[in-house]
């Protein structure tokens, strides 16, 4: 449904657009992550994977890569750990920080759930040709950046 908003062409356009973005985002994003229901939430799927991948992190780095603030991510650590999927302990050469890694049960945890969700994630892009999603990637990474450059971002 486009925009009923009666603006500039320039407006219209944006608004259709951003409608389009935001719906696909929010549909892709409800089916890829039915794997998860019952289990864990997006974002505690998100500190999982983002452990499994790249190994221990601060609590900074991991809300970075799950583009959440630090403060957002306080409740998700504790009740990750609480579950006994993470633990976490007092970084050695900085005591402000906090180093977050996956508990053997939560490396079985997102090691059952990752292959699911990627096959969700593939069967969802299938309807796009390999180019089609190179393309889609590259239109992300631009709005991402504001029209600023690669070396600007």
């Amino acid at each position: 449904m486009p925009t009923a908003h009666q603006g500039s062409s320039a407006e219209v356009a944006a608004l259709d657009a951003y409608i389009k973005l935001m719906r696909a985002a929010e549909t892709v994003t409800s089916r890829v992550h039915g794997p998860l229901l019952g289990e864990l939430t997006v974002t505690q799927f998100g500190v999982l994977e983002v452990l499994h991948h790249r190994g221990a992190l601060s609590a900074g780095e991991i809300a970075e890569k799950v583009l959440k603030s630090a403060g957002n991510l306080t409740l998700v650590l504790a009740n990750l750990e609480r579950d006994g999927l993470i633990s976490r302990e007092r970084d050695r050469s900085d005591g402000r920080r906090w180093i977050i890694s996956l508990t053997a049960a939560g490396r079985k945890r997102v090691s059952a759930l990752f292959p699911k969700v990627a096959a969700a994630i593939t069967a969802e892009f299938a309807h796009l040709s390999r180019a089609e999603q190179a393309m889609l990637g590259e239109l992300c990474k631009k709005l991402g950046r504001g029209g600023r450059s690669t070396s600007e971002a």
